[in-house]
């Protein structure tokens, strides 16, 4: 039984309240922030009510981006970086469903040594390889594209050493239907794994795309095309200025929010699946 005890309630909702304000500020501030105009930051003082150039502020951005920073318009740039993000996140999610069915369910030589050849990766990030990784795709050719933005970044181990880890809690018993059913490899994995995958597919969709949107260093090796420009990078070019130049605050902020809309809304989108997909352990 719960005890109802309304002081101890009412400090749990004061620190939540107090955390969410905490985290929420910073946003609520990029968000004023960009509906001011560029003289706004040279009083010193940051308004905290919003001002009259919003819509000026973010058509500019939206349409122009900063010329003298040499950032691209912004549409081009989340472009980018959504291709970026959804090449990365579908790739590391086919690639790692296919690697850990293998793991599995298909019985052959050095099998667990290649599973854990695969997970000793993780020590392994781009930085550490980034060199060797960045010779071999200028060999081929991919530097300013988007093969070369995406390709390199679209092995995950974390997610097949997940996916087969899930493998493993479905029962023998599903596996040997199947094949009394005349089901091929291919035809369970399409019929009967991916339907149960679902939850954890959305899980780690989430995960994947923000990490791909992210991406900075990765990008601003392998690209000197403005066409090929991220929003991140974008952001950084703009709020890197030469002498006594002082950045277009207002217009780096309006970047800022626009880049922080396709990950809020693919969380809110898939919220609940990406929920269960972390929570659910019975299937």
């Amino acid at each position: 039984m719960v005890e109802n005890r309304p002081l101890g309630n009412l400090a749990a909702h004061l620190i939540l309240i107090s955390g969410v304000a905490l985290v929420l500020f910073p946003v609520y501030i990029a968000i004023i922030a960009s509906t001011h105009g560029p003289g706004e930051f040279m009083r010193g003082v940051l308004p905290l009510t919003p001002g009259d150039q919003a819509v000026e502020n973010y058509r500019l951005m939206w349409e122009a981006g900063l010329a003298k920073a040499g950032s691209p318009p912004a549409w081009r740039m989340l472009w980018n970086s959504l291709v970026m993000a959804l090449a990365i996140t579908i790739g590391k999610l086919f690639i790692s469903l296919l690697s850990a069915f293998a793991i599995v369910y298909f019985r052959f030589p050095f099998r667990l040594f290649f599973f854990w050849l695969i997970f000793i990766t993780l020590m392994l990030p781009v930085e550490v390889r980034i060199i060797p990784t960045f010779q071999v795709v200028a060999d081929l050719g991919m530097l300013n594209s988007f093969a070369g933005l995406s390709i390199p970044l679209i092995a995950s181990a974390t997610a097949t050493f997940l996916f087969r880890q899930f493998f493993m809690t479905i029962p023998e018993e599903m596996l040997e239907a199947a094949r009394i059913d005349g089901a091929g490899p291919l035809k369970f994995f399409r019929d009967i794994l991916l339907p149960l995958s679902v939850t954890n597919i959305a899980a780690l969709f989430v995960i994947m795309f923000i990490y791909g949107w992210n991406q900075y260093l990765w990008p601003l090796l392998i690209t000197t095309d403005p066409d090929y420009t991220t929003i991140v990078m974008g952001i950084q070019r703009m709020t890197s200025t030469s002498g006594d130049e002082t950045p277009d605050w207002n217009l780096v902020m309006a970047a800022v929010v626009m880049a922080a809309l396709p990950p809020v809304l693919v969380i809110l989108f898939m919220q609940r699946l990406f929920v269960k997909g972390l929570t659910e352990t019975e299937k």
